[in-house]
């Protein structure tokens, strides 16, 4: 009993524990990270930070499955199993499912060049392409080694296996662009309306609010497009990671309301993809001049 029975029951119970204590570990640091950024007076997360809390899962998940592999060997070994004895059939059984757990492997190998790459990261707003049809939106809230969950505007969780993603897109890295375009009637002076979105643009970037949001001046392009009934015009503005949808709303709400004073009624819409992330957030209402 002592020589068989105990030394299996300690190995389960230390695997539990580590286990346990490499969970507590990770939450520690990650709620460090977190802690950073709730005191700082940034608005959106560093790329460093985004990528230490995906490598501090990373981490976690490969501490754990060592610690189970190590004390199933053990277990193993405490019961007298010869472990020379398992290569032979071991070799076999290896080869069978290696042929079934392609997959698997290319998981792991996707999820290790994900990682070492830094090419998305926990917080990151991303669009990731699974088939030539298929896509999916939302914001990281897990990357292993194997998966990469997301949680989309509705509030679910999607779960892709890395090695199924064929492209990803980073709308959060570094900065991020907020383009609108505003299709306007043609019989409308154009000259006014131009001098318009530039004040429009103006008075944006010196909001007390939105200017925080924006990296420079929002610039009207011009005429992007003319079509039967309408022309459209075209107004980019250069934002923080992941702050272009609010932005964007932001703006096509100051848009709608000053070509209002021109008896222009219009639907303007944004070119960004939408918002994978929030429903429709409150803008801060416009000083009439």
């Amino acid at each position: 009993m002592v020589d068989h029975v105990l030394p299996i029951v300690m190995w389960m119970i230390a695997a539990v524990l580590l286990n346990r204590f490499v969970n507590w570990s990770s939450a520690r640091v990650t709620a460090r990270i977190d802690a950073q950024f709730a005191h700082s007076d940034s608005l959106v997360r560093t790329e460093s930070a985004k990528h230490q809390h995906a490598l501090i899962q990373v981490i976690s998940w490969v501490a754990i499955a060592v610690v189970y592999l190590v004390a199933a060997y053990n277990v193993v070994h405490a019961l007298g199993v010869p472990i020379s004895a398992l290569v032979a059939p071991a070799t076999v059984i290896g080869a069978a499912v290696g042929f079934g757990a392609q997959r698997v492997v290319q998981d792991l190998l996707a999820g290790f060049f994900l990682i070492t790459e830094k090419q998305y990261g926990f917080g990151d707003v991303i669009e990731l392409t699974i088939t030539a049809n298929a896509t999916a939106s939302g914001t990281v809230e897990d990357v292993t080694l194997r998966v990469t969950k997301l949680r989309n505007a509705d509030g679910e969780v999607i779960t892709v296996p890395n090695g199924q993603i064929l492209k990803a897109t980073n709308l959060s890295k570094d900065w991020a662009r907020a383009v609108i375009d505003i299709p306007v009637p043609l019989g409308v002076d154009m000259g006014r309306v131009n001098e318009l979105l530039h004040r429009v643009g103006e008075r944006a970037f010196t909001d007390p609010l939105l200017s925080t949001l924006l990296l420079d001046e929002p610039t009207l392009m011009g005429v992007e497009s003319i079509d039967v009934d309408h022309v459209n015009l075209r107004m980019v503005a250069r934002t923080l990671p992941g702050k272009q949808f609010e932005v964007g709303r932001n703006l096509r709400a100051r848009i709608v309301r000053a070509l209002a004073t021109l008896g222009i009624a219009v639907d303007a819409t944004a070119r960004d993809g939408g918002d994978p992330t929030t429903g429709p957030v409150p803008t801060r209402s416009e000083d009439k001049r």
